[in-house]
């Protein structure tokens, strides 16, 4: 395995490979994705166990459906069983995705610990049921920015010490504490087209929302607006995850 370092327009080359890809089947992947949302939905419903237990499978799911893009990529049609690639192999595989996924919701729980301490409330008096005063909302919602802010920044290294690192477990067989470190200095090293990755995908977003508005501007009423925004925003973030692969499959080569 060896790290290939690539140029930022790279970067549009991913979304584009991620759009195309998608709609080869887009049935097939689409289907996955909601399954994956649906899986974790039902799970995390559980009481104290429900979100640890998500975001300890998140890897595991992220590399499900990575392996369902890169069947597609191949030709294949992508089946359901695809979702749980990660945990159908050696016993010793399972073990380290699951210890990257322990990992991960550790890191995930320290960041939420850090912003609870450091942003305090975010609801502030918004959640106390009496009468809000001009201020106190404007001073709700700064509070709830800066909160916003500091997981961003929080969560920015622990995205890219995992954005590779179940590809890298899984397919290349590095232990976990090295696939981090890989993931984190391949990202690094790609900075600029993982820039304009994150960027491309913002713009597409908000064109996607400005034809929605559109949409519904001409068609008139929120009724529209919530019928067409969950199943849009489910079908955005199932393309998105299907541009993951491409991002691991050019930054890595086999040795």
């Amino acid at each position: 395995m060896q790290l290939q370092i690539v140029p930022a327009r790279t970067g549009w080359h991913w979304i584009g490979q991620g759009v195309k890809t998608f709609f080869r089947q887009p049935l097939g992947l689409a289907g996955l994705f909601f399954l994956f949302m649906m899986l974790a939905s039902l799970v995390s419903v559980l009481p104290v166990i429900g979100l640890p237990i998500v975001l300890t499978l998140m890897p595991s799911c992220t590399l499900g459906l990575m392996a369902a893009t890169r069947e597609v990529d191949a030709g294949r049609f992508p089946m359901p069983v695809t979702l749980f690639t990660a945990l159908r192999g050696p016993r010793e595989q399972v073990r380290r995705m699951l210890l990257l996924g322990g990992a991960y919701a550790v890191a995930v729980a320290a960041i939420l610990l850090v912003v609870s301490l450091l942003g305090g409330d975010i609801a502030g008096p918004l959640a106390t049921g009496d009468d809000i005063q001009p201020e106190d909302l404007q001073a709700a919602l700064m509070q709830r920015g800066s909160a916003l802010l500091l997981t961003l920044v929080l969560y920015t290294p622990v995205s890219m010490a995992f954005w590779h690192a179940p590809a890298l477990v899984h397919w290349n067989g590095v232990s976990p504490p090295k696939a981090v470190f890989f993931s984190l200095t391949a990202c690094w090293a790609n900075r600029w087209a993982m820039l304009v990755y994150v960027g491309g995908w913002a713009l597409v977003l908000a064109v996607v929302g400005n034809l929605l508005i559109g949409v519904v501007a001409m068609l008139g009423g929120a009724q529209v607006l919530q019928v067409l925004l969950l199943p849009l925003s489910l079908l955005m973030a199932a393309i998105f995850h299907t541009s993951i692969y491409f991002t691991y499959r050019d930054s890595f080569s086999a040795d």
